[in-house]
């Protein structure tokens, strides 16, 4: 698949007004993606876990209007009217508009909510983002209904190939939230129909180690990002490791798939963990250079690897670009790690707040 493909043949119904909603979970990054070429272009590939609870509703309503100049769209979030979103999402209808060209035709209302507090740390833009891009897509769809050719070309991996493509053009983590479990950004050679342009779901065997897997989040600042996620991977441009950061994403890729067949948890810890770790490094050694872990982060992360130690447990963590911590174990550990959890480490997260999630399957259309 190209770009070109994504390109709508003309449409051959009208439609007046209407709604659709979807919700869309956010995901976590083992292998994380950090560096970008133009058009949200990884440089490197990537695989997540889709997540269950974390997620995000979204309806987006629509009705005809003549003025075609410019868009036409108000965002709500909880109810509230939300101005400061609209910049973000402009510049989303300009990067998709070649393949989505009934955009300026309509008002948008868009009204969107999270699962998880709004101010809880976790970054929402891959469940809004994924969210939107599903919802747009089911409008568009309605403009292909009237014959069976239409409806051939919309086939269900067609639509999952085209919503994942315009979600990484809101934001590049949101193109791996549309199904589950397990889901690929970014070419590998090992990796059959892996794509820069669009997530794919993992498509290889998974051992049943990794059934259920849970990850409990630790929200050690819920405070807004300290540097935005597009200047971090800005930064990636000249950075003096940059190349050999890279290649240890298509190494790491490549041993993930031996673990994921055998059921190898303790590869599957050294590899996740290595890669937190040095996604957080390549952010202390970038120009300019910058610190997002806390003091708690490490904290929590000691805690873990002597707990880890001393009860041979599987449990291990994983860091988005920010302070807290996603906690992985398998599903057989559930209770001895939430004690361990509310035990240890709820003290170092602010105000004792975390959210217990697990593996999810992805997004899902709600119909009225």
């Amino acid at each position: 698949m190209t770009a070109q493909d994504f390109i709508p043949k003309p449409y051959t119904k009208k439609l007046d007004s209407g709604s659709v909603t979807w919700s869309s979970p956010s995901n976590i990054a083992l292998v994380k993606y950090w560096g970008k070429r133009k058009d949200q272009i990884p440089e490197n590939p990537s695989i997540s876990f889709t997540l269950d609870y974390c997620k995000t509703i979204t309806t987006l309503y629509f009705s005809g209007k003549e003025d075609r100049n410019e868009y036409s769209f108000e965002v709500y979030l909880d109810g509230d009217k939300k101005d400061d979103f609209k910049p973000k999402i402009e510049t989303f209808f300009k990067r998709v508009e070649p393949y989505l060209p009934f955009l300026r035709d309509y008002h948008f209302k868009i009204e969107t909510s999270n699962s998880f507090p709004h101010s809880s740390g976790i970054a929402s833009s891959a469940s809004g983002m994924s969210a939107l891009a599903l919802c747009l897509m089911s409008v568009e769809k309605q403009f292909f209904t009237s014959s069976a050719v239409d409806k051939s070309h919309f086939s269900d991996d067609y639509f999952n190939q085209k919503a994942s493509f315009l979600a990484r053009l809101g934001s590049g983590s949101a193109c791996r939230s549309l199904e589950g479990d397990l889901v690929v950004w970014g070419k590998h050679d090992k990796i059959a129909g892996s794509s820069d342009l669009f997530g794919v779901k993992y498509p290889y065997e998974v051992h049943q180690s990794f059934r259920n897997y849970q990850d409990t989040i630790l929200l050690v600042d819920k405070g807004e990002k300290q540097v935005s996620s597009t200047v971090g991977h800005n930064l990636m441009h000249g950075h003096p490791f940059a190349k050999k950061r890279f290649l240890q994403a298509h190494e790491h890729m490549e041993k993930l798939m031996t673990v994921f067949k055998t059921g190898d948890l303790d590869g599957f810890i050294s590899i996740v963990e290595s890669e937190a770790l040095t996604l957080h490094a390549m952010m202390m050694t970038s120009m300019p250079y910058f610190i997002l872990m806390r003091p708690n982060t490490l904290e929590i992360i000691n805690k873990i690897w002597i707990y880890r130690k001393k009860t041979n447990s599987k449990v291990c963590f994983t860091l988005d670009a920010g302070a807290n911590v996603h906690v992985l174990y398998p599903e057989n550990e559930k209770h001895q790690v939430l004690q361990f959890i509310q035990r240890e480490l709820i003290v170092h997260c602010q105000h004792g707040h975390y959210i217990c999630d697990q593996i999810g399957f992805g997004a899902n259309q709600i119909e009225d």
